[in-house]
């Protein structure tokens, strides 16, 4: 992967200056973990959490700079602060949003294990419209990061994750994994800010789709 030509020419996919909608899609992204817990820990010693953080305030700059301010973005953390599951959730339950993206980062014990892979909710006795939009959404982060981003697909998968278990009454809700810091190669790409970039401006290309 070469991150500069690679953000260089997603830029280049959108146009600069983006309509902005009458109605604006209000958008919680929910950045992994945060202050004492670090979550994964690379090869190369960097954390989960900051990868997350970066990679959520680079989506703010995108939606604000690229997008003309497009969608209504909240963070549930904007600093390296512990949030607990339950705040996260209640975040959401609060704003009442239109999409719910949380963002981590993989772990493995075999170091050979690599790709993104996007987790949904695991109740499938009832097909709601924010399940299908959770799909549809879920598939479609997968085709960006894979065709312009170069990762491996590991698809679509389901778990009965907190963050999600509470998030899909109220709107279509996923978590996304980006990569594995367990892996050498995949952890030095994080490590890079301009791949942090790439990665959320490939995120909410997604969201357009």
């Amino acid at each position: 992967m070469e991150p500069v030509k690679l953000l260089i020419t997603l830029l280049f996919l959108m146009p600069l200056h983006m309509p902005v909608a009458q109605h604006k899609k209000v958008i919680i992204i929910d950045a992994g973990h945060g202050g004492m817990d670090s979550g994964a820990i690379g090869t190369n010693h960097i954390k989960e959490k900051d990868i997350t953080l970066a990679i959520a305030k680079a989506m703010l700059e995108f939606n604000r700079k690229v997008l003309n301010n497009e969608y209504d973005l909240y963070l549930t953390r904007y600093t390296d602060t512990l949030i607990s599951l339950r705040h996260r959730t209640k975040l959401v339950k609060a704003i009442q949003p239109d999409l719910f993206i949380s963002l981590h980062c993989n772990h493995a014990k075999n170091e050979r294990a690599t790709g993104v892979e996007i987790y949904l909710h695991s109740k499938t006795s009832i097909t709601t419209k924010n399940q299908v939009e959770s799909m549809r959404l879920g598939q479609s982060i997968v085709e960006t990061l894979t065709q312009k981003l170069g990762y491996r697909s590991r698809g679509l998968k389901r778990a009965n994750f907190q963050v999600l278990r509470e998030s899909i009454a109220v709107c279509p809700a996923i978590l996304v994994e980006l990569g594995f810091l367990s892996n050498h190669d995949e952890a030095a790409y994080l490590e890079i800010e301009n791949n942090s970039m790439a990665l959320a401006l490939a995120v909410l290309m997604s969201i357009k789709m």
